[in-house]
């Protein structure tokens, strides 16, 4: 310290005087400067670089000749990396880590990623590395983006996963388009932007939900709003019979006629027993019948035709049976 303070003084007592002040050229590790003299004059200022691994100080890296020397003093330091912080995720046994920070150029540690994240190479376990430049991958936990349903749109065959950054073209149906207009979505670290729905672009001769059946529904989930031209498709519960045209489509801001679902019959063991009937193959254990179906029946043992005319092959009509009857002979 007491010599410090008395290069100090010497130094701004030669300059007070009138004595020539000069620097002699620095001498760090790890460095270059520009310009290469054998000695400096006051005031003179040199930029220097540092090797790689090394950094200058943040201060900037030139120094000046000043009467006490180089100010600030020129000096090329290792600069470490600190504990990462993993965004949407952490480094694997980090707690055991932790204290062998900071890390030197060239280390790396496995980590993983949060759910909904994931590593740049879509692998369980990623891992990061100390650079020059920091931490590599910059940015080590991507969001994954699963596109597998555009609203009153083309919905993908099969669900897609996209990571953070990508961007996916989309198809709207006639009449509609994402947000703004776009024709594209971005998978951001918060989700897909704009969300996967395409919105009605004109409202003219658009239809509402479409009507519903008795005993049957549409094969997609129904929206609030569909454009001219728009369509969708029916089907019935098991064992109802579809009757009329399958798929409905929206003209002039209406819906054309939606079909019917044909109730079935039930075949009873009792109305059977009480008729003296039973099914004509015994085997068969049929309990429903659709509408139109033929169900045929015969007399039981001991049991014979009612009249002549009795019938055993009988049809089902919108859950209406005629049940034959037999008598003892």
């Amino acid at each position: 310290m007491l010599l410090l303070v008395s290069a100090l003084l010497s130094g701004w007592v030669s300059w007070a005087h009138g004595q020539e002040v000069t620097c002699d050229p620095p001498r760090f590790a790890n460095s270059h400067y520009t310009p290469d003299r054998t000695s400096y004059g006051l005031g003179h200022v040199i930029t220097y670089g540092c090797k790689s691994g090394f950094y200058p100080p943040p201060r900037g890296n030139t120094a000046k000749c000043t009467p006490v020397g180089w100010d600030p003093p020129p000096r090329c330091s290792f600069k470490p990396c600190e504990f990462p912080e993993v965004k949407h995720g952490r480094l694997y046994n980090e707690d055991r880590y932790r204290p062998y920070f900071p890390a030197r150029v060239g280390q790396w540690f496995y980590y993983s990623c949060d759910d909904n994240y994931s590593t740049p190479s879509q692998q369980t376990w990623g891992h990061i590395t100390c650079t020059q430049q920091g931490w590599s991958p910059e940015v080590p936990c991507l969001r994954k983006c699963v596109f597998n349903y555009l609203e009153n749109g083309r919905s993908p065959a099969s669900p897609q996963t996209h990571l953070q950054g990508a961007s996916v073209l989309v198809n709207c149906h006639p009449g509609f388009s994402l947000q703004d207009q776009q024709t594209t979505m971005n998978c951001t670290e918060s989700g897909w932007s704009p969300l996967p729905n395409c919105i009605l672009v004109d409202s003219k001769g658009q239809c509402g939900p479409p009507p519903s059946i008795d005993n049957g529904d549409t094969t997609t989930f129904p929206s609030k709003v569909y454009a001219p031209g728009s369509s969708v498709e029916y089907r019935c519960q098991s064992y109802y019979e579809l009757q009329g045209d399958r798929t409905i489509t929206c003209r002039d801001g209406e819906w054309s006629e939606p079909p019917k679902c044909l109730e079935p019959c039930v075949l009873s063991e009792e109305i059977m027993e009480k008729h003296n009937i039973q099914l004509q193959w015994s085997y068969e254990k049929k309990i429903y019948s659709k509408t139109n179906d033929v169900v045929e029946f015969r007399c039981r043992r001991g049991y014979r035709k009612a009249t002549p005319e009795t019938k055993f092959r009988v049809q089902c009509r919108e859950g209406v049976l005629a049940y034959p009857t037999c008598v003892k002979r």
